[in-house]
């Protein structure tokens, strides 16, 4: 089996795995509100599932597209999502108070996903030619600007899981480049008291942060989402109610198709499909960082390092406020979650990564690493090169000398 190809093939289950049992969670958790609703129980699995074939048919041309050429269009991706950021402020369509969708026909669009990663594939080709960034001077220029100017745009919408997000793919992308980790400590401070600022100016997050610390305080004010997730996941025992059984889905978990849909599969599901899900992702990550140590290549050594935290990082925070262990963010449940524009963007990044997988691994090895220092690839080549260059000289001075005795006995 070639170099790459066995994480491959367990990126491509986990992913599909995942994408499947999305569907059928998706389908427990809003065909029986519709049903009561009098609407079609299939409306929202006929919409995932048509994300779905897309977003899978992007992952193949992804995987088959030389990722490589994404170095040179990091600038037009940038571009077009800090555009797309702007226009979802402008002619975005309004839902639940916020500004994140663009509709285009019968479709939506949610700019800001597409920023992830944007954001990922700018940042691994920066630092895939440039030292890492060794002070907060240097990180802030123009790292930390192009971040900062993205989080202004998508606070605004407002979506501060978004922007944690964002954040959290960069750092992992600096980490791979070498960062030191005092730098990184002290960037990653001052996001933490931006991110408190941000929170406390607006009144629905103070009011989910104060919840999140004790959510039974106001049970049916700001913390009810958080109750009702646990109260679901604890009826659900070690083995569940089974599936499509539950009832929190109907009418006491708020948005059990979205962000909460862990709720509804540890109720119908149990400890059990809450452990085979968080076991899929450490899967996943194990994976996708094992291509990342493997690929000659610093461009695509950092973007699938992006990718994974961009799949895993989402993953784990949604995981943790289900579970009462942070804030609720507003970030869905990656490849499983309701939502086309985070399906779609998701697996076109596990598409890149799997193309990263085949090609980034049997990269030459001689692609300097700039982020690190690319000296003894020069040395190495110029040892290489003098070292040919000797042996010639050695086989002209032996076919002179030669030549030089067969003149003389003749």
């Amino acid at each position: 089996m070639k170099k790459g190809q066995f994480e491959s093939h367990v990126l491509v289950l986990v992913t599909l795995g995942l994408v499947a049992f999305g569907l059928v969670m998706v389908y427990s958790a809003t065909s029986a509100p519709a049903a009561l609703a009098q609407t079609d129980p299939m409306s929202y699995l006929k919409k995932q599932g048509g994300y779905a074939l897309f977003g899978v048919f992007l992952m193949m041309a992804a995987s088959r597209f030389d990722y490589r050429r994404l170095r040179l269009l990091a600038p037009a991706l940038v571009l077009t999502a800090l555009a797309g950021c702007l226009a979802v402020l402008a002619v975005g369509a309004r839902i639940n108070g916020a500004r994140r969708w663009i509709e285009i026909g019968p479709a939506t669009f949610q700019p800001s996903e597409l920023a992830k990663l944007a954001l990922a594939v700018w940042a691994a080709a920066y630092l895939s030619r440039r030292p890492a960034p060794r002070t907060l001077r240097e990180l802030w220029r123009p790292i930390g600007l192009l971040l900062g100017l993205f989080c202004v745009l998508i606070l605004a919408e407002p979506d501060l899981g978004t922007a944690i997000a964002l954040v959290i793919v960069l750092v992992a992308v600096l980490v791979a480049s070498g960062t030191p980790g005092v730098t990184l400590a002290s960037a990653s401070g001052i996001a933490v008291g931006l991110g408190l600022l941000a929170i406390w100016f607006e009144p629905y997050r103070r009011a989910r942060i104060f919840s999140f610390l004790d959510p039974w305080k106001d049970p049916q004010g700001a913390g009810f989402q958080t109750v009702q997730a646990l109260i679901s996941l604890g009826s659900g025992g070690p083995f569940g109610v089974g599936l499509g059984h539950g009832v929190a889905k109907v009418n006491y978990l708020p948005e059990a198709h979205t962000d909460m849909i862990l709720g509804v599969i540890g109720e119908e599901l149990g400890l059990v499909g809450v452990a085979a899900v968080l076991a899929a992702f450490v899967v996943f990550a194990w994976a996708g960082l094992r291509v990342a140590l493997t690929c000659k290549d610093p461009f695509g050594k950092r973007l699938a390092v992006g990718v994974v935290a961009l799949v895993c990082g989402q993953a784990v925070i949604n995981l943790a406020a289900v579970l009462g262990l942070a804030p609720l963010t507003g970030i869905p449940l990656p490849l499983i979650s309701y939502g086309g524009s985070s399906l779609v963007v998701t697996l076109l990044a596990v598409g890149v990564l799997l193309n990263i997988a085949g090609g980034g691994a049997r990269a030459t090895a001689a692609v300097p690493d700039r982020g690190r220092g690319n000296g003894g690839t020069r040395r190495a080549v110029a040892r290489r090169g003098g070292g040919a260059a000797t042996a010639r000289r050695a086989r002209d001075v032996r076919r002179v000398a030669g030549s030089h005795r067969g003149s003389a006995r003749s």
